[in-house]
């Protein structure tokens, strides 16, 4: 436990950073998701839908930081790839 204030103020701010963090993270795997679903089902119209919020939420989670921005534009790439490729 911390025993200074200042070290009290990093914990409190680390908490409210990892609860952010982790709110970008879900809303990120949630459109994943569903783009995701669309795509087992078979359905290249509703990934089709889905995709521009997954892409959205995707980039929001790389500019804040919470993944890297490598990683963001390989799961753009391969979501994108993936419905592209059920339409055809």
């Amino acid at each position: 436990m911390a025993n200074h204030k200042q070290a009290e103020k990093r914990n409190r701010q680390r908490i409210k950073r990892r609860t952010r963090n982790l709110m970008h993270l879900s809303t990120m795997r949630t459109y994943m998701k569903r783009v995701r679903k669309a795509l087992a089902g078979k359905d290249a119209a509703g990934a089709k839908e889905t995709l521009p919020d997954a892409i959205q939420a995707i980039s929001k989670a790389a500019s804040k930081g919470v993944i890297h921005r490598n990683t963001a534009s390989r799961y753009i790439s391969r979501l994108t790839l993936a419905t592209n490729k059920s339409a055809a």
